[in-house]
């Protein structure tokens, strides 16, 4: 853990790259991701952003990718939101390109490896980070230790039929562009003036999600649940919603012990994908 690392969040709309030192992030760098540009551009954009923080002393990378990930390979599929990222063989393309070891895995494992290492899952063997922004994002923590699954696809709850759709439409930033024509961003600084609609567009969000977090508890009784991504930062609007959708859960029980948390750090999945490294 006292290696110098880089650690790489590419989300849905933004790429972050930390420098890591003694487990705190001394470097990084934020751009955005022009999900119209092709294969080569997107690559050309990492290495500027790598280039802007890397220094001698690194001696490994670690991706967090929101995609299907072979994590022997390194090679990435079907990137959400990168439309030109069908396949990628990223991690040799970047070991060629910096002549360092790297390690890839999904996102949203990098936010839940995060968590368990750095964050609010210290104190929980089992429990599931689930990342709430542009899509929808879940990592699973068993034991102690990340689960991936086949491809690294584990816990891809956004992918399960719900309603007309999916439920990422519903429990994401998709619902708020969908069904009300506005970001979640724009919604939560509503939300923040007392803006009427904005409370019930976030009231009605805290409904789905609790369906979504209730398919959850069936599938894996997680000790907790911890929520990251931007849209988490608008918990207070969308708290007693999502509550209330959870006591018609079978087992009030296993409710009563379950802990809801919201990430404390801003760049949580750089430093889970930085762990990727040890």
């Amino acid at each position: 853990m006292d290696s110098i690392l880089l650690g790489i969040d590419i989300g849905g709309t933004n790429l972050k790259v930390g420098r890591v030192e003694n487990s705190t992030i001394v470097a990084q760098t934020f751009s955005g991701v022009n999900i119209n540009s092709t294969k080569e551009e997107i690559l050309n954009s990492l290495f500027m952003a790598i280039d802007r923080v890397i220094n001698s002393d690194v001696t490994a990378i670690g991706i967090g990718v929101p995609a299907v990930v072979d994590p022997i390979t390194g090679i990435v599929y079907d990137v959400q939101n990168i439309p030109s990222w069908k396949e990628v063989a990223l991690k040799e393309l970047v070991e060629q390109y910096y002549k360092l070891p790297v390690y890839i895995n999904n996102d949203a494992n990098c936010f839940a490896l995060g968590e368990k290492i750095y964050g609010k899952g210290k104190g929980f063997e089992n429990f599931i980070g689930l990342s709430i922004g542009t899509g929808i994002g879940m990592g699973i923590i068993i034991n102690n230790r990340l689960y991936n699954g086949v491809l690294c696809g584990a816990g891809e709850v956004g992918m399960l039929a719900y309603k007309d759709g999916i439920m990422e439409d519903f429990s994401s930033g998709h619902f708020f562009r969908n069904h009300y024509n506005s970001s979640a961003e724009e919604m939560s600084q509503k939300a923040a003036e007392g803006n009427k609609i904005a409370l019930e567009a976030f009231a009605e969000f805290g409904l789905h999600l609790g369906e979504c977090l209730k398919a959850i508890l069936y599938t894996y009784a997680p000790e907790a649940i911890i929520l990251g991504g931007s849209i988490s930062k608008a918990f207070p609007y969308f708290k007693k919603s999502m509550e209330a959708s959870l006591k018609t859960f079978a087992y009030q029980k296993q409710i009563q012990n379950l802990k809801i948390e919201t990430s404390n750090h801003e760049a949580i999945a750089i430093l889970g994908a930085a762990s990727l490294c040890f």
